[in-house]
């Protein structure tokens, strides 16, 4: 597979997968489930339109359909190969008012997902037999001979050729869906992020695995990220699954956003302490030459080199390197200290509707030392008992800020996620959930 993505993507070699998910069976069973009305309407709306125009008269016995319901409608995954489509539909036909006749019509499809020029996944149709055939007949015999549906005149209405050529559009996912895999999402104003398939999926006894990478831009312009030492690969779930989806993220994802969100600018933030110069002046006492009026002191924090993320069992934390100046004024910020400030905090996970809420729980460790100063020497314990409490405070609740709106987990139109449990390992984290369609 390596050597074949090599040959198909030569522009782009350092490409590897950082997140990816699988489709379970139960997934296919409820995409089948809802996917059932879907397929009746659209069936019913095939066979029982009016028939075209027709130059030739029409016997008065032609035979139409005047019931369409669909009996079994059912997906299921053939491993290393792709899914099978299985419908039955009972039709109701007649060709006069006295005389109903019920046939089975039976479509069994394989399908698989494949990648287009474009590099858009798309579902396509690589077998399908159709059959019809006679279930029961109800007819009421008058003094005229019984008038029976022609086999011809039924042929006539079920195209099967453009029934086997439309059969992907039964399903509630449709190759629209699976473009909407690859759309661009927000995180902040000025940062996206895009979910590219790497291949087709791959077929195994657990699911339909699809592989993943993503890009992220800023301002329009995808942004060059840390090249992951290690490639990711899906965790295979030891044992079927009951959940429909299990979405997988490294490390390496969470390293990236960060560092996506840190080329934006988003974690460059401005800390409000209760501090002045005055009741600076009364610890550091080059503070009452410099500053004769009372003015609020206000932290500048900026990132110094690229944030980093840790995944252990059942924890998550990041390390944030900043560089915090500490001033007076708003417009006309006038700097008199620089302090570094290496922030280690936990991270919180959780999943709203289909986006993943990253938020910092609590700060575990924090280090200050001083960069430069304009109001000579200060002690490392005096500067932490001067601006722990404002960044202690403040850092989490800025960063918090910035990642309120969640961040797009990869998903299809329509579709929600529910009944999601979120589980942290070492260098990945796993994300077991149910599909659900929302309401129309």
């Amino acid at each position: 597979l390596s050597i074949l993505l090599s040959l198909l993507l030569p522009a782009h070699t350092t490409r590897s997968p950082d997140c990816g998910g699988i489709l379970t069976p139960s997934g296919l069973r409820y995409l089948a489930e809802v996917s059932k009305p879907h397929a009746e309407s659209v069936l019913r709306k095939d066979l029982m339109a009016p028939p075209s125009p027709d130059p030739t008269p029409s016997p008065p016995s032609r035979s139409q359909i005047i019931s369409v319901k669909v009996d079994k409608f059912s997906l299921t995954l053939i491993p290393d190969t792709g899914m099978r489509l299985s419908i039955e539909v009972d039709l109701g036909i007649t060709s006069a008012p006295s005389a109903t006749k019920e046939m089975r019509l039976s479509i069994l499809a394989d399908l698989h997902v494949e990648m287009n020029h474009e590099g858009n996944l798309e579902l396509v149709t690589s077998d399908c037999k159709p059959t019809l055939e006679e279930v029961q007949s109800t007819e009421e015999k008058d003094r005229s001979a019984p008038l029976k549906p022609s086999g011809s005149d039924v042929d006539k209405q079920i195209n099967v050729e453009k029934i086997c050529l439309e059969v992907s559009k039964f399903l509630l996912f449709p190759n629209e869906r699976l473009m909407s895999l690859a759309a661009p999402f927000p995180i902040t104003p000025n940062c996206q992020l895009q979910y590219l398939p790497l291949a087709a999926p791959m077929y195994s006894e657990q699911g339909i695995i699809i592989s993943l990478q993503t890009t992220f831009q800023v301002s329009g312009t995808v942004i060059p990220l840390p090249v992951s030492p290690v490639p990711f690969s899906m965790p295979e779930p030891a044992s079927s699954s009951p959940s429909h989806l299990i979405l997988a993220f490294s490390k390496h994802f969470y390293t990236s956003l960060f560092s996506a969100l840190e080329e934006s600018g988003a974690l460059n933030i401005s800390l409000l302490s209760s501090l002045t110069t005055a009741t600076l002046a009364e610890r550091i006492t080059q503070m009452g030459s410099l500053f004769q009026e009372d003015l609020p002191v206000v932290l500048q924090a900026a990132t110094r080199s690229s944030p980093r993320v840790v995944l252990e069992e059942d924890k998550a934390t990041v390390e944030l390197f900043l560089t915090a100046q500490i001033g007076t004024g708003s417009s006309l910020f006038q700097s008199f200290l620089s302090v570094n400030v290496d922030v280690t905090a936990r991270l919180h996970l959780s999943v709203a509707d289909t986006r993943m809420i990253i938020s910092v729980a609590a700060i575990e460790d924090i280090e200050l030392s001083l960069a430069t100063s304009d109001v000579g020497p200060i002690l490392a314990a005096l500067l932490e008992e001067l601006f722990l409490p404002t960044i202690r405070e403040e850092v989490p609740a800025q960063i918090n800020a910035v990642l309120r709106q969640g961040v797009f987990l990869p998903h299809i139109a329509s579709f929600t996620y529910s009944d999601v449990n979120i589980t942290i390992h070492k260098d990945y984290v796993l994300i077991p959930c149910n599909l659900q369609l929302e309401a129309r």
